[in-house]
């Protein structure tokens, strides 16, 4: 077992700010509940507060500033072990772009390598990772006062890399070359870390409003309607790899080629409203199919990595191996982990039967599977429910929380909730993951009211 992430959280220091220029200072948290304590350094104090009803609140002050107040919130009580969780988070992951001198931009620290002088470019992130720390962003509005600043400057780094195809989606990876982060292994888009993009966006308008700087609602739509362009296909109403498969001649194996994990069921109601636009209405009927058809044939409700269609059929099918990353493209892998997360979300939110038809039945095959030990979920299945990995990752385990919460399954999500939040430092994936189950576990999503 690691060393516990509370106990870093609480030591770690803050490597590169995004809110402001990197200080010395060190944060340092307590937590109890009911009362408000706070622990002291020679340059700074960090408190946080949790009311009777467990509300935590984040509150940084300096010996020169004032507590900022915080927003009220019509949505959040977020739990002690997510808030500490996020500063772990936030401490590790979150970086400030070093060669950016006319404004703040920030990123999140995606790889465990850095740049080394007179080497070759290292790669920092990905459009994914950035998705990710908007949501992250936006969701700790009442939490962290820093929040708005550290979203503004993430806002900033992804119009400083926009896709060479789609004006308003994201170029996929940026590597460090030791003067700048540039764009690295093309600079098209991925459709997940966009999906991602234009909701934290419609988060960022529900809670701070557009009247700013930055008119969030209106880049928003920008991004929504891109994707749309870019990234959905006219013709099956699926959700294309990124804006590389635009123009893609039919014929080609990515012309009707999906990724389970852009499968955020939830988003597309709220996309459909806030850009006007009904195709996205198809769009979550034509994903709903397939994911009922996949859960239907196997009865596990194990989805591959990636869907390719069967021309013959018109169905679409799980991908051959090798078909764009792994031997495990039809497999249950390292990027249909997420899905549990992904379509279990839309059952616990919108209360969507087909999501909660599909959480019930993965839920049941993986705590049969398990034995109920959260422990022996494995990194990888076969759609009908063989193992393919024999090692345990963080990255498929959070992601079941939101199934079992789905579908009711106390017992096997306390479980699941224990193991994570016990499981000791991890990697960026496996970490961002668990972050943004955590939030949803909480009942602290937001869901823009438009």
């Amino acid at each position: 077992m690691n060393k516990s992430i509370f106990a870093l959280a609480a030591s770690a220091a803050v490597l590169s700010s995004c809110a402001a220029p990197p200080t010395d200072t060190a944060e340092t948290a307590a937590v109890t509940t009911g009362q408000s304590t706070s622990v002291t350094t020679a340059e700074s104090t960090t408190e946080i507060t949790t009311d009777t009803e467990s509300e935590t609140m984040i509150s940084e002050t300096t010996a020169d500033t004032h507590t900022d107040v915080l927003p009220e919130s019509p949505y959040v009580k977020l739990s002690e072990d997510t808030v500490k969780f996020y500063r772990y988070w936030k401490d590790k992951y979150l970086k400030q772009d070093p060669y950016s001198q006319d404004e703040t931009r920030c990123y999140v620290y995606y790889s465990e390598e850095s740049y080394s002088q007179g080497g070759e470019p290292v790669a920092v992130t990905v459009s994914e990772a950035h998705g990710y720390g908007m949501l992250i962003a936006a969701s700790m509005y009442r939490y962290d006062s820093e929040a708005k600043d550290i979203f503004d400057g993430l806002y900033r780094y992804y119009k400083a890399h926009p896709s060479s195809i789609g004006p308003n989606l994201m170029s996929w990876q940026q590597s460090d070359n030791g003067s700048a982060l540039i764009d690295s292994e093309g600079s098209d888009s991925a459709t997940d870390g966009d999906l991602d993009i234009a909701y934290a966006l419609l988060m960022a308008d529900e809670v701070w409003g557009s009247d700013g700087e930055i008119d969030y609602r209106k880049a928003a739509v920008d991004v929504i309607n891109d994707i749309m362009e870019y990234e959905v296909s006219p013709e099956d109403n699926i959700l294309r790899l990124g804006d590389w498969t635009y123009g893609i001649e039919k014929g080609n194996i990515y012309y009707s080629a999906t990724r389970s994990s852009d499968f955020i069921m939830q988003y597309m109601p709220v996309f459909a409203k806030a850009a006007d636009d009904d195709r996205w209405l198809t769009v979550y009927e034509t994903t709903y199919g397939i994911i009922r058809d996949t859960t239907e044939e196997y009865k596990t409700g194990i989805l591959p990595d990636f869907y390719v269609k069967n021309e013959e059929t018109g169905k679409f099918v799980p991908a051959p191996p090798d078909m764009l990353e792994s031997e495990n493209d039809g497999n249950y892998y390292y990027n249909a982990c997420r899905t549990p997360w992904r379509i279990g979300m839309d059952g616990i939110i919108n209360k969507n039967k087909d999501s909660i038809a599909f959480s019930k039945t993965i839920d049941a095959f993986i705590s049969t599977k398990t034995g109920g030990d959260p422990w022996e979920i494995m990194a990888g299945y076969t759609p009908g429910g063989d193992v393919v990995s024999d090692w345990n990752d963080l990255c498929f385990d959070s992601p079941f929380m939101i199934t079992a919460a789905a579908a009711g399954n106390t017992e096997w999500h306390d479980s699941i909730r224990e193991m994570v939040l016990g499981y000791g430092e991890d990697v960026y994936y496996g970490d961002t993951i668990t972050m943004l189950c955590l939030i949803i576990d909480d009942g602290a999503w937001i869901v823009p009211a438009l």
